[in-house]
This record gives structure tokens, sequence and C-alpha cells, in this order.
């Protein structure tokens, strides 16, 4: 041991210096953390509902997951590709179930002393309630956010669902509806899973990108938007 460095000092410098590494590691951690996309901190897997919906958006169960890929495939390429209608598949589908019960019932009284009961296909009533509460109650929210948006003041707000509406009316302007609700299927059904998987890597990105439109925003809300004259969008009282 060098002359002038006793253990003591040489114990104390190790501490330090693990100490320092130690408060390092623990704000990078820290700062990661919060760093999330949208400042989330609950896993992927909890914000998407924590269910079988969950399991199944995150490839969880990678048999049942790829076979609801390969089926909303397979009707999006009967009804775009194969020109295909909702009718004919509807009445197709209708013709090989009587046909289907028809062998059933008539075989098997042949076969069997006894002929056997042909199962009764029904679909529950709860079902169709369920899917028209949905439907009406996201309606419903989707037109109050536009609502509040229009009335609330808000301008960038207002410019950013503004810009989004009309970037959407041009990408629907160059396929149907059906293929627009196809890409969004897919891409809800692989986005995020590839998040999850590589999620440091979309955040640093994501938040790079944020801070370049935040300063463009900087810019123009000095150069432009401050002439604006705001008016108040409150209704008056009456007295």
């Amino acid at each position: 041991m060098p002359e002038g460095i006793s253990a003591e000092n040489l114990m104390n410098n190790i501490m330090e210096t693990l100490s320092d590494g130690f408060r390092e590691e623990k704000s990078n951690s820290v700062s990661s953390q919060f760093n999330r996309l949208f400042g989330r901190q609950k896993p992927v897997h909890h914000i998407l509902g924590g269910g079988k919906s969950a399991d199944v958006l995150l490839w969880r169960n990678k048999k049942i997951s790829a076979g609801v890929l390969i089926g909303a495939t397979a009707v999006w390429i009967l009804f775009e590709w194969l020109n295909y209608n909702f009718l004919s598949l509807l009445c197709f589908g209708l013709f090989f179930l009587v046909l289907g019960q028809f062998i059933w019932a008539n075989a098997s009284g042949m076969l069997n002393s006894s002929p056997s009961q042909v199962p009764r296909i029904a679909v529950p009533e709860e079902l169709f309630v369920n899917i028209a509460k949905t439907v009406s109650f996201q309606v419903n929210r989707g037109l109050s956010f536009l609502q509040d948006v229009a009335c609330g003041g808000n301008v960038k707000q207002f410019l950013l669902v503004t810009a989004s509406l009309f970037v959407a009316a041009v990408i629907s302007s160059w396929c149907n509806f059906l293929t627009v609700l196809y890409i969004g299927f897919v891409g809800a059904h692989t986005l995020p899973v590839l998040y999850e998987k590589y999620e440091d890597e979309v955040d640093g990105f994501v938040y790079n990108v944020l801070g370049q439109l935040q300063n463009q925003y900087q810019k123009l809300d000095t150069g432009v938007l401050r002439r604006i004259p705001r008016g108040s969008f409150k209704g008056k009282k009456h007295e």
C-alpha cells in the first residue's frame, strides 16, 4: 500500500464511489420512469384493461391473437378483394346453416331408431343491448369532447383537433370505410405489443419529436396566435 493512504481512507473512497454510482443509477431510473409516453406510470397491460382483451392485443396467447388477426384479414379480403357484399355472405351462411340442420335431422332419423334433437341457435338479447349502450356512450362522449374543444377557448387544442380531423378526412378519401376499419384494427392489434417490447426507444423518439413540435408551436404562438383576439365563450347571465 502506498505511503500516506491508510486502510480507513481506502475504504472511505470505495464506499463513496459505490454511493455515487448508486445515486446516479437511481436518478437515471427515476428519470426514465417519468419520461414515459403521455406521462403513464402503469404497465401497458393495465392501461389496456388488464383482461382478456388486453391479453389478445399484447399477444399473451399467440394462437388466439393470430386467429383474431387472420379472421379480420379474411373478412377484409372477402369484402374488399373478392367484392362480396354483406347480404350475399349472410344468405350463403344461412343457406349452409339450414342445409346442415336438414341433413342432421334426416340422417340421424335414418341411422338411429329415434331422431336426435337438433340444437337450436339463438342470439342473446343482452348482446345487442350491450352493443347499443357501448356505441351510444362512445358517440355521446366524442360529441361532447368536440363541443368542448369548439367552445372552450383553447386555441392549441382546437388547432390540434381540426388538423387531426382534416388528416383523417384525407386518409379516408384514399380508401373506403372497411379498409380504414381494417387498418385501425391491425394497428390496435400490433402497435401495443411492439410498444411494450421497444417502449424505451419509442418514448425517447416521441419525446424528441414532441420537443421539436413544441419549439415550432412556440414560434407560431409568439408570431401569430398571440395577436388573435380571444372572445369570451361564456354565455351572459340574464338578470
